[in-house]
């Protein structure tokens, strides 16, 4: 991997070297009860194309996959392997070591419910000592009241809310970096 001197940046930052992405409970069952469905989808494949490209490690998540079924395709392509849960938190079984055994210890979350399962997630995370962003454009309720609510509940726990292209731009960090203009097409479709 080639390196490329980059100013000192502010630890609130993203890096692709620090960071994962973590895709949780994009069901097929699910998915059709969140209004913001297309949107979600389109923007968590988004991260995933830029994590991919920018060697981030992405982990995607199930939520009793009996009863609400299996990841949507284009969200499984990305996971090597998809661990179901039956907790609405997904910091366990993600298997991310604590922040000082690795040095990826900003997590990225992205998918549904915002309110459940994504909130639970990010408070156990954070309670950890990770660093944890929402990407608000990425995550979706089936009822906006509570998907507002986990934003702004969120926020003032000490996570950062932010989008799925404000993350992509931070992961790049310089329109010199080879993958630029790959992620540039990601986000413009052209």
């Amino acid at each position: 991997m080639t390196h490329f001197p980059v100013p000192l940046r502010s630890a609130e930052l993203l890096s692709p070297g620090r960071s994962r992405l973590a895709l949780i409970d994009l069901q097929e069952k699910l998915l059709p009860v969140i209004p913001d469905r297309e949107r979600v989808l389109a923007k968590c494949r988004l991260l995933a194309e830029a994590a991919r490209l920018l060697s981030v490690p992405i982990a995607v998540t199930e939520q009793y996959p009996r009863g609400l079924g299996p990841t949507v395709t284009e969200i499984a392509a990305f996971a090597s392997e998809i661990p179901s849960k039956t907790t609405f938190s997904a910091a366990d079984c993600l298997g991310w070591a604590p922040p000082g055994a690795e040095d990826r210890f900003q997590l990225v979350l992205a998918g549904i419910e915002t309110h459940v399962c994504v909130l639970q997630t990010a408070l156990d995370l954070l309670s950890r000592g990770f660093a944890v962003s929402v990407a608000a454009d990425a995550v979706a309720s089936r009822d906006s009241f509570d998907h507002q609510t986990a934003l702004r509940r969120l926020e003032c726990s000490g996570v950062t809310i932010t989008t799925a292209e404000a993350i992509l731009f931070e992961w790049c960090e310089t329109a010199s970096r080879p993958e630029f203009k790959a992620l540039s097409r990601l986000v413009t479709g052209r």
